[in-house]
């Protein structure tokens, strides 16, 4: 299959496949593009209620595609053309990180660059024991892009983001969970089925539920113990309306498990 991103819908679960597996899924402006589209649509589709994302032929993504990079042509058009290009793509990051359902990154292989910057913009990343990951962004001279700082030093701090992009070390799927990286981590070879089970549940649990914990999170990163209070007793509130609220206090009562919606 040609198509830059495969996407697969199971109750619930869409899960979108980074497809160019000859460059190890290096980030082509075509799957970009692709990428953007289909993470646009799928936020504002109700029937998605988790999103995981995988790279096609074992590997996540090396990040930017550095032999398109060595092409003169490839930035015709001026610094600024190529900023706009570069900003409207880097969206891709915002909609991973703010969507209202769960968004799942799968690691397998390695994640480099642009690549672990979009891994580092789910909610959740599950990794190979032995995967690779690395900013890798120095040893090509540039800065990074993405949002990966961001993402990077909300989870382990400035100290150690200075160190990974400057430094830029590889680290395994096992040191990445040991420094807070990732999520999760399985064998190499059962990493496919644990991070399908994991997003399933995900897609099977209170998405709305869910939207208000990621709105409350961000709150919390960024604003003050009053703005978290305000905002934690709407959404507390808007939660308990919910057709799941409804849901898991009568299963509850009736000791069996809760059926959720998504509602």
């Amino acid at each position: 299959m040609d198509q830059p991103i495969i996407d697969h819908f199971d109750q619930g679960l869409l899960t979108l496949t980074m497809n160019r597996p000859d460059t190890r899924n290096a980030l082509s402006s075509d799957l970009l593009d692709a990428l953007l589209d289909a993470l646009d649509r799928a936020a504002s589709d109700r029937t998605v209620r988790a999103v995981l994302l995988r790279g096609a032929g074992g590997t996540f993504s090396v990040g930017g595609d550095v032999k398109a990079m060595a092409d003169p042509t490839q930035f015709q058009g001026g610094l600024e053309a190529r900023t706009d290009s570069l900003r409207r793509r880097a969206r891709i990051s915002e909609l991973l990180h703010e969507m209202p359902k769960p968004t799942i990154a799968m690691i397998e292989r390695a994640a480099a660059g642009a690549g672990l910057s979009i891994a580092l913009a789910c909610d959740f990343r599950i990794a190979g024991e032995k995967a690779k990951l690395t900013t890798a962004f120095a040893k090509v001279a540039l800065s990074g892009d993405f949002g990966g700082p961001y993402f990077l030093a909300k989870l382990i701090g400035s100290a150690r983001t200075r160190d990974l992009y400057m430094t830029s070390p590889v680290l395994t799927g096992a040191d990445a969970l040991m420094l807070g990286i990732v999520t999760r981590v399985a064998k190499d070879d059962e990493l496919e089925a644990a991070a399908l089970a994991f997003a399933r549940d995900l897609a099977a649990g209170p998405t709305l539920t869910f939207a208000y914990m990621k709105k409350t999170i961000a709150i919390a990163e960024s604003q003050s113990l009053k703005d978290l209070l305000d905002h934690e007793s709407l959404y507390h509130s808007r939660s308990m309306a919910t057709d799941d609220h409804r849901e898991a206090a009568s299963s509850f009562v009736e000791k069996r498990p809760a059926s959720f919606t998504g509602r």
